[in-house]
C-alpha cells in the first residue's frame, strides 16, 4: 500500500512539477497515509519478534524389540548337537570361541547348541564376574523368556571333564536343573566336579576377553556381594540392569562357526509336461 501511494506521489510531482508538490493535497495525504501505516509495522515486527517458536514434539525413546517367538517355546529347540561345534560369541569387549564336543556332555551339549541357534543370548549380560574365579550369564532380557525356560530344566550330564581354566559349564540349583545359565572358570575350580557340575566345552580363543569383561560389581546380592540380584535379573531383565549396574558387559552375538551352516538345497524346477501328439 505504501508502495502505490509512493508511486502516487511521484505521478502527481511529475504532472505538476516541483514547485506544485508542497502545495499537492495528494501531498499531503501521502505524509497522513504513512504516518498512520508506520506504528502498525513497528508493532507487527515486535510482535513478530516475541512470539517464541513452535514447540518441536519430544522424540520418544525407540522401545525395545519384543522376543522372538521362538525364544518363548523352549519344546521347538530339540536340534542334536553336531559330534564337535564352535561359537563365536562377540561381546562388548571383544570376541572369544568356544568350542563343545558332544560326547563330553550330550545332554547339555544339545541345549547350548539350540539356544545358539536360536540367538538367545543376543543383549545378553555377564551379571556375575568375580575376577580370578568365574564369569557367569545366561539370564535373558527378556522376563518373559526367563520364565519360559526356568519350566524346561534338562537332566544332568556325567562329569567326563574337569572345571579347569577356561572351561563352560552349566549353572544349576541341585540335581537336573540345568536350563540356560553358564559359567565359565577362570580357574582351576576342580572342587565344582565333585558337586556334579559337568562342563560341555571350553575357550579356545580369546580368553584374555573373557578374563577382561568388567567384574567391578563383584559377587551377586544373593550370596552377599554388590552385584546384581539374580532374582531380579530374572523378573526385570535387562532394564534392571541397565538402570543399576550400566558397566556390565554383554553378549552383541552369539554363532555355530564350525561346522559351518549347510544351505539348503535348492529345489529343482518341475521338468515340462510331455507334448501329446
Amino acid at each position: 500500500m505504501a508502495y502505490l501511494a509512493y508511486l502516487s506521489w511521484r505521478r502527481a510531482g511529475q504532472s505538476r512539477g516541483p514547485s506544485g508538490l508542497s502545495s499537492s493535497p495528494a501531498f499531503f495525504a501521502i505524509i497522513a497515509l504513512m504516518r498512520a501505516l508506520l506504528p502498525l509495522l513497528i508493532g507487527a515486527a515486535t510482535l513478530l519478534a516475541q512470539t517464541p517458536p513452535a514447540a518441536k514434539t519430544p522424540t520418544k525413546a525407540p522401545s525395545p524389540a519384543a522376543p522372538s517367538p521362538r525364544l518363548l517355546n523352549p519344546a521347538l529347540s530339540k536340534a542334536k548337537a553336531p559330534d564337535l561345534y564352535r561359537v563365536k560369541f562377540t561381546t562388548t569387549k571383544g570376541d572369544f570361541v568356544v568350542e563343545v564336543s558332544r560326547d563330553s556332555a550330550p545332554l547339555g551339549a544339545d541345549r547350548f547348541y539350540n539356544l545358539v541357534r536360536i540367538g538367545f543370548f543376543t543383549n545378553v549380560s555377564f551379571y556375575r564376574v568375580i575376577a580370578g574365579a568365574l564369569i557367569q550369564f545366561g539370564l535373558s532380557p527378556f522376563p518373559a523368556v526367563s520364565k519360559a525356560w526356568s519350566t524346561a530344566p534338562i537332566h544332568d550330564d556325567p562329569v567326563k571333564l574337569h572345571n579347569v581354566e577356561g572351561s563352560i559349564t552349566f549353572a544349576k540349583s541341585g540335581p537336573n536343573t540345568r536350563t540356560t545359565q553358564f559359567f565359565i572358570n577362570l580357574a582351576d575350580n576342580t572342587p565344582y566336579d565333585n558337586d556334579g557340575f559337568a562342563p560341555i566345552g571350553k575357550v579356545t580363543e580369546g580368553i584374555e576377553v573373557v578374563k577382561s569383561l568388567y567384574s567391578g560389581y563383584g559377587e551377586m546380592a544373593e550370596q552377599g556381594g554388590r552385584g546384581p540380584s539374580q532374582q531380579k535379573t530374572t523378573s526385570e531383565g535387562k532394564p534392571y540392569l541397565d538402570k543399576n549396574f550400566p558397566l556390565l558387559d554383554s553378549i552383541k552375538s552369539a554363532t555355530v562357526i564350525f561346522p559351518e551352516p549347510v544351505a539348503p538345497a535348492a529345489k529343482k524346477a518341475p521338468a515340462p509336461a510331455a507334448t501329446k501328439k
